[in-house]
């Protein structure tokens, strides 16, 4: 269950900004930046994914993962508190970074803890969290910025970000 909900926090937050974009644009401004809000997000997700697969060889999956958590929470709440576009895209850049760790490290551990005939059920699973969040954060971002605040977007993480961390232990 506790990489079930760090799937589902890494694979919304690809996708639950794409509605708040006026939003977002509207309060912060550079209208000519935003793009990057999605860019940086993947492309730290991307490049972390070799090193964090490396440390958690040498180090164990656990530690790997709850740096991920940690990570993508910092970042989430820095985003919330963002004061213009720069800062927010920065803040992405923190939140891809724990991405990177946590999304792979979700499938790596399932791989680990259950048995060849069980395993494909388990990522199953985890794959169609990743599906659901996929048409889910849109919505969900569009539901934020509309009746919130474009920052709880990233705010809504905190909690969510606590169980999971939680869950791991």
């Amino acid at each position: 269950m506790a990489l079930m909900l760090t799937t589902g926090l890494i694979a919304i937050d690809a996708t639950i900004l794409a509605t708040a974009v006026p939003s977002v644009v509207k309060e912060l401004g550079e209208f000519d930046q935003f793009p990057w809000l999605f860019s940086v997000y993947l492309l730290a997700q991307a490049v972390s994914v070799p090193i964090y697969s490396k440390l958690a060889d040498t180090i164990g999956r656990k530690p790997v993962i709850l740096v991920g958590v940690g990570l993508f929470l910092l970042g989430s709440i820095l985003a919330g508190s963002a004061w213009n576009m720069t800062s927010l895209i920065v803040f992405r850049v923190v939140q891809g970074l724990g991405a990177g760790a946590a999304a792979p490290m979700s499938m790596t551990i399932v791989g680990d803890i259950y048995t060849v005939a069980e395993r494909a059920l388990v990522q199953g699973y985890i794959a169609s969290v990743w599906a659901i969040a996929s048409v889910v954060g849109p919505a969900l971002g569009g539901v934020f910025s509309q009746f919130l605040s474009w920052r709880w977007i990233f705010l809504v993480n905190i909690p969510l970000c606590l169980i999971a961390g939680w869950a791991i232990l």
